[in-house]
């Protein structure tokens, strides 16, 4: 867990942001009826949700208490 902590806010950032232009892109893809559009969806939307945990994991081991704790 450790390794976590060597993630930028930037790394996270640009990870944030390719998840969003690839779900713009099935998007896009979707209302065209192309067949890879699910595909893209899929993706993209992965790529926030790992953006997303690992912030939350970042943010949780910077501050070395519990939520509970307050």
């Amino acid at each position: 867990m450790k390794k976590l902590l060597l993630i930028t806010n930037m790394q996270l950032l640009v990870l944030f942001i390719i998840g969003l232009v690839v779900t713009l892109c099935g998007a896009f893809m979707k209302l065209n009826s192309s067949p890879e559009a699910s595909l893209f969806l899929i993706v993209g939307m992965t790529f926030e949700a790992v953006a997303l945990v690992l912030l939350i994991v970042k943010l949780m081991q910077k501050n070395n208490q519990s939520f509970l704790d307050s």
